[in-house]
């Protein structure tokens, strides 16, 4: 059957590590996870099902990113043409930048918007939100053997890197003197900033965490997601315009049809393996990506 799902356009670019602006992205083949090999996902869905126009930054890894034959790959666009196939719509991927992807689902040029948005109260007042699909919590890794810390308690006193702008950053600037704040302007910076002895831990977005644990398994480490599920900021969304009830209405369902088939903790495992989640929220910060 004719490949239906394409990026458009398409490009020859690699992923970037990112939380949706430029000044938090960088190279995917840094952590050499950059796949080649080329899409050949292939709708089942007849060529008479209506087709939505899907927005991604297509920098954010593991949610969405590009191999070297330019196809949108990773968590966000499996779980995407998933809840069109359950629903009977097809998807085409468009890339834009953090900020476009909300401007022209706002303005009806794009259907809706999926690449890790994180639910945040202002967002729900001003777009359609899905029910959550994904979790999402923010994280503190460790080298393995280092420390023994649980939240965000243990880590009192510590060097802690962060990437510029991040919900991580803004939870450990209410720290105060508690610790001493690294931000740097990438995941993989800070990422190295720990490996290298030159912080002592690393928050982020657990997701991301995982994503470059894989590639580098050389290096041990712990990572503890100090946000629980009951976190609004921990809540992944699918975002739609205000306007569109009909289509909220069908995102919802498919995400409901899919949690109860197991879905969704297939693709996650497919792309960063088995987590084990936090019992409660040592949180209250619910600024997120």
């Amino acid at each position: 059957m004719k490949q239906l799902y394409r990026v458009l356009p398409i490009i020859l670019s690699v992923g970037l590590f990112g939380c949706g602006n430029s000044s938090t992205q960088d190279n995917t083949n840094a952590i050499g996870t950059t796949t080649e090999n080329k899409d050949n996902f292939v709708s089942k869905l007849p060529d008479t099902a209506p087709t939505l126009k899907v927005a991604m930054t297509g920098d954010l890894p593991p949610f969405s990113f590009q191999d070297d034959y330019g196809n949108m790959q990773g968590t966000d666009v499996d779980s995407i043409r998933a809840i069109g196939e359950e629903q009977g719509f097809k998807v085409e991927f468009y890339k834009e930048s953090w900020q476009d992807m909300f401007d022209s689902v706002e303005s009806g040029k794009r259907d809706l918007a999926i690449s890790g948005i994180s639910y945040k109260d202002d967002r729900a007042v001003r777009y359609g939100l899905s029910t959550p699909y994904f979790f999402n919590p923010a994280t503190i890794m460790y080298l393995e053997g280092k420390f023994d810390i649980k939240d965000l308690n243990d880590i009192k006193g510590l060097k802690a890197g962060t990437l510029e702008g991040s919900k991580e950053e803004d939870t450990l600037k209410e720290m105060g003197s508690l610790v001493e704040l690294v931000s740097r302007s990438t995941a993989f910076l800070a990422y190295q900033d720990l490996v290298q002895g030159k912080t002592d831990v690393f928050l982020y977005d657990m997701p991301v965490l995982q994503y470059i644990i894989k590639g580098y398994p050389e290096h041990k480490v712990k990572i503890i997601p100090y946000e629980a599920a009951d976190a609004p900021s921990a809540q992944q969304v699918v975002l739609m315009a205000k306007e569109n009830t009909k289509l909220i209405k069908t995102v919802n369902e498919g995400i409901t049809k899919l949690k109860a088939k197991g879905t969704f903790k297939e693709i996650e495992q497919k792309w960063l393996g088995a987590t084990e989640p936090a019992t409660k929220s040592t949180s209250n910060n619910q600024q997120s990506s």
